[in-house]
């Protein structure tokens, strides 16, 4: 990155074309707003030259003088550069600072106007600020050094061309522009003789010497993402999207294809209100096309992207040849992919929009690059079939590793690697499903075992360590199972994201769940060793998955101490969900009857989320 101040004159001077992207907001700067201010600051930087100049010193001593002046800095512009023909005009992509830079040209426009009616020989600088040298000129858009969006490529000539338009209120911001800056500059130069030379060549030399911008040029390698973001002071985080789509467009333009028709085609939707929505908590908190733009990259590229760092490693990327509408194609179909994950538009295949929900529910984002590439594979490359069973696989993975409390630090490099697994079995025309299942075996990150589960869920302690809503996920998707396995049970609407996780022996268990002997109770006793195991087992015991269900709102919680005869029959009444009528119909309960049911849960659990080797084809 090159970060310099120079004078207007030494950024416009040079035979170089600044082109601003195609879809960049509107011209937005206006005479209240930035125009009045602009000339003010103009006018007030030439009558700090005429102080110089009008001060009786000559020759050097007046050279000296006029390097104090202070000048007038207009703040900063980011351009890149982009591929320019040899022998041709450099081009520069205004990234940020397109409302500077334009406002510059037009001021230089409507002084040039003024000085070229008085036959000021400044003007002849002043036009080599606006036109290229005409022998470099192929294109008749080339003589312009600046050339803007698309929409106003019609206009630009009219308001920066030699000929004066005719006027009138309802003109184009432009040529309101370039009319307010040359009435003004009549103003200035005016005295009561006429025109004043002195003031018509100090406001020409203040507007290309004095005038200063900041231009920060950036190089291959610089990262314009982490660049704005210092510059706006971290405020408001750069759209990585922006500048790719910006990036994308310019290069299609310059590779001649119909930018307005790929933009329809492929890019429009990006408008809708949801793709502008931020997902995600705190620091990594990003906007969903960001998001995107990252799942799209880490697929592409087969690593992981950096959602810090996705301009620099797209632009990288984009450097290597694929065409614009191949990019913007590749990319739509991961757009429709990532609404499809995400449930905002139908997925057709309920076992495909159910793993969706679940993982979305672990938010495991790091597993949407492959789900999402898999969307994206042709039919006639990946069968319906395999697709499904894929991402079963991915889903009973993931969910099983959730349920045993496994780590996830690192599943981003585990998830990247099986999808480049994956990749490989499709050049291969191998089986991708099975590719997919041996790679998840594979590394630090195992898929757990039916032998595993069924010993975490008998030993483990789940509420408190897991979180809740991953115990009502499980609990829910057992319900479901054993609703859809009964043949004696009727299909049923139960909206499950309303239901709670209830202790069946309640966690203050002291009071009416004593230890019996022979059907007796056994008092509590502090000083017996024996009371004091059996009640440490039991307070583990009420915390492991045998002892939770989901109950609805209708549960009275008033009855969640009281002894088990009495909340038994609170749970029979529970007879909307499949999973409580073995809790209902067990005449007592106790740490045997919890390991029990959790071994029973691990059973339909892994009927859920099959191994490896039930799902390998």
């Amino acid at each position: 990155m090159q970060a310099n101040t120079y004078p207007l004159s030494q950024i416009l001077l040079p035979d170089r074309r600044y082109l601003i992207p195609t879809f960049q907001r509107d011209y937005e700067w206006s005479r209240d707003g930035q125009w009045e201010l602009l000339f003010e600051d103009l006018a007030a930087t030439a009558d700090r030259l005429i102080d110089v100049r009008t001060s009786g010193a000559t020759d050097s001593a007046l050279l000296a003088r006029e390097t104090t002046v202070s000048p007038h800095f207009l703040g900063a512009i980011v351009v890149a550069s982009v591929l320019s023909p040899a022998g041709g005009i450099t081009l520069r992509s205004v990234i940020d600072g397109q409302q500077r830079l334009t406002t510059a040209q037009l001021l230089v426009r409507g002084v040039l106007d003024v000085l070229t009616a008085e036959g000021s020989l400044k003007q002849h600088q002043l036009r080599e600020m606006l036109f290229n040298k005409e022998y470099l000129v192929v294109a008749k858009e080339e003589k312009f050094k600046l050339w803007p969006r698309r929409n106003d490529r019609l206009v630009w000539p009219i308001a920066i061309d030699d000929a004066i338009p005719s006027y009138d209120d309802s003109d184009h911001l432009y040529l309101q522009a370039r009319s307010f800056f040359a009435t003004k500059t009549r103003e200035y130069v005016a005295d009561d003789e006429g025109v004043d030379t002195l003031r018509v060549d100090a406001l020409a030399d203040a507007l290309s010497t004095l005038f200063k911008l900041v231009v920060i040029d950036l190089e291959d390698n610089d990262d314009a993402q982490v660049i704005f973001e210092v510059l706006n002071g971290r405020q408001t985080p750069l759209s990585a999207i922006d500048l790719v789509k910006n990036l994308l467009f310019l290069r299609g333009e310059l590779a001649a294809a119909d930018v307005e028709t790929l933009y329809d085609k492929y890019w429009a939707h990006f408008d809708d209100i949801w793709w502008k929505e931020e997902v995600g908590r705190g620091h990594a908190q990003r906007g969903r096309r960001d998001v995107l733009l990252s799942v799209w990259l880490t697929a592409e590229l087969g690593k992981e992207a950096s959602v810090s760092h996705l301009y620099a490693e797209a632009r990288a990327y984009l450097n290597d040849g694929p065409s614009t509408e191949e990019v913007l194609q590749s990319l739509a179909r991961f757009s429709t992919a990532y609404e499809a994950i995400y449930g905002h538009i139908t997925v057709a295949e309920v076992e495909l929009k159910t793993a969706y929900e679940r993982i979305r529910n672990l938010d495991i984002a790091t597993a949407v690059p492959l789900l999402a590439w898999l969307r994206a594979v042709p039919l006639d490359r990946l069968t319906s079939a395999d697709h499904v069973r894929a991402v079963h696989a991915i889903e009973s993975w993931a969910l099983r590793r959730a349920f045993l409390g496994l780590q996830t630090r690192g599943y981003g490099a585990h998830l990247t690697r099986v999808l480049n697994d994956a990749k490989r079995a499709i050049e291969a025309e191998s089986d991708v499903a099975n590719a997919i299942i041996d790679s998840l075996q594979r590394g630090a990150h195992a898929w757990p075992t039916d032998r595993e589960v069924g010993a975490a869920f008998r030993d483990n302690r789940f509420y408190g360590y897991i979180g809740q809503p991953r115990i009502a996920l499980l609990l829910s998707a057992i319900d479901v199972h054993l609703r859809r396995n009964d043949p004696h049970q009727p299909s049923a609407s139960i909206d499950y994201s309303k239901l709670q996780v209830e202790h069946v022996m309640p966690q203050s268990w002291e009071s009416n769940w004593p230890f019996l002997e022979k059907g007796m109770p056994i008092m509590k006793d502090e000083n017996d060793p024996t009371w004091l195991n059996a009640s440490d087992e039991r307070n583990r015991a009420v915390n492991r998955l045998g002892n939770l269900t989901l109950v609805t709102g209708s549960f009275n919680r008033h009855l969640s101490n009281v002894a088990w005869s009495v909340k038994r029959t609170e749970f029979a009444k529970q007879n909307t969900l499949v999973s409580n009528f073995a809790v209902a119909n067990s005449d007592s309960w106790d740490e045997s009857r919890i390991s029990a049911r959790a071994l029973e849960l691990a059973t339909v659990a892994t009927e859920i989320w099959l191994s490896a080797d039930a799902l390998r084809a």
